[in-house]
C-alpha cells in the first residue's frame, strides 16, 4: 500500500514540474501583433451621402407636334455671381467640372456654337449641327499654349492644352421653349439646350453647346451642394428643371434672329435698358398664361 501511495505522489509531482515548465517557456506575444486595422473608417456625421438614387429623374412627359398649340423660344443667362446660381460653382461640386470630365471620358456629346455656311462663319449658333471631339471640345474651354519654335532645333512645338480654370466659366446659356399642350392643358418650359460661357477677348462667348436631354441623366446623379440642408438630395437636373435658378433674358425669337443687346441698338454692356427689355419678355410670357385661364 505504501509502495502505491508513493508512486501516485511521484506521478503529481512530476506532472506539476512539466506544466511549470510549459508555462515558462511558452512565448509571450508582443503589443504590436494585437493591434487592429481599421478596414472602414467611421462614418464622419449623419449626412455624408455623396451620390443621389439616380431612379428619382422625373422624364419629360410626351409632347406630340400636333398638341402644341403655342410656343416661344426664350434664352437666359445664369449668373454664377448671383447668390441663388453660386452653388453651381461650390467647391466640391462645380457644374463645369462635372460636364468637362463627362466629355474628356466620352460620355458626353458637345457642340461647337459656330456653324460655317457656304465657307462662312456663322457666331454664336446654337443649332446642334456640328458635333465636336472630345479635344476640340477641351481646346475651346480651356484654351491652348502659344506655338514656340525649339531654339536648338527650330521645331515648332505642338500647342498644349492650359490649366483648367473653373473661376472662368461664371455664367451658363439657356436655350428652351415655353410650349401650350392642350392635351395636357399645361403651359412650361422645355430646356433644349445649355452652354458654359467664358469670356473671350471683351465678350462673354459659349464654349460649346450640351443637347439637354443627353446630360439629364448625367446631372441627376451628381449631387448639388444645399447650403441651406446637407441633407439635401437635390440633384443639378432639379436645379434647372424645378427652376431654382435666377436668370435674365438674353433673346427671343425674333425675325432679324437678334440678341437684346442687338436689337436695342445698345453699345454700353451696363446699360440698364436691357433688363428692363428682359422683364418685358418675362412678362408678356406670364401675361399669355394668365390669359388662358377663365375663373
Amino acid at each position: 500500500m505504501k509502495n502505491v501511495l508513493g508512486i501516485i505522489a511521484f506521478l503529481l509531482l512530476s506532472i506539476g514540474s512539466f506544466a511549470q515548465v510549459t508555462t515558462t517557456t511558452a512565448p509571450v506575444e508582443t503589443a504590436s501583433k494585437s493591434k487592429i486595422k481599421i478596414k472602414t473608417p467611421p462614418k464622419d456625421g449623419y449626412s455624408v451621402r455623396t451620390d443621389v438614387d439616380s431612379n428619382v429623374m422625373v422624364p419629360y412627359a410626351d409632347v406630340r407636334e400636333e398638341d402644341v398649340y403655342y410656343a416661344k423660344r426664350i434664352w437666359r443667362e445664369i449668373d454664377l455671381r448671383d447668390t441663388i446660381n453660386s452653388v453651381l460653382k461650390a467647391e466640391d461640386a462645380k457644374l463645369i467640372d462635372i460636364l468637362l470630365e463627362a466629355v474628356s471620358n466620352e460620355e458626353l456629346t458637345v457642340y461647337s456654337p459656330k456653324d460655317t455656311v457656304a465657307g462662312k462663319l456663322l457666331e454664336d449658333n446654337d443649332s446642334f449641327k456640328i458635333a465636336l471631339t472630345a479635344q476640340e471640345a477641351l481646346q475651346n474651354a480651356r484654351g491652348v499654349t502659344e506655338a514656340e519654335a525649339d531654339p536648338e532645333t527650330g521645331k515648332i512645338a505642338e500647342p498644349k492644352l492650359r490649366r483648367l480654370r473653373s473661376d472662368e466659366f461664371l455664367k451658363f446659356r439657356i436655350k428652351e421653349d415655353w410650349i401650350l399642350d392642350v392635351k395636357r392643358s399645361i403651359f412650361e418650359p422645355r430646356i433644349v439646350g445649355l452652354a458654359p460661357m467664358k469670356m473671350v477677348e471683351g465678350n462673354w462667348q459659349p464654349v460649346f453647346w450640351i443637347y439637354y436631354d443627353d446630360a439629364r441623366e448625367l446631372l441627376s446623379k451628381e449631387r448639388l451642394v444645399n447650403q441651406f440642408n446637407d441633407a439635401s438630395q437635390l440633384t443639378f437636373d432639379d436645379f434647372f428643371i424645378r427652376r431654382l435658378f435666377s436668370s435674365y433674358v438674353v433673346k427671343e425669337t425674333n425675325p432679324s434672329n437678334r440678341n437684346i443687346v442687338d436689337v436695342l441698338g445698345l453699345t454700353d454692356p451696363k446699360d440698364t435698358r436691357k433688363l428692363y427689355e428682359s422683364e418685358r419678355i418675362k412678362k408678356s410670357i406670364s401675361d399669355y398664361e394668365q390669359s388662358l385661364w377663365e375663373y
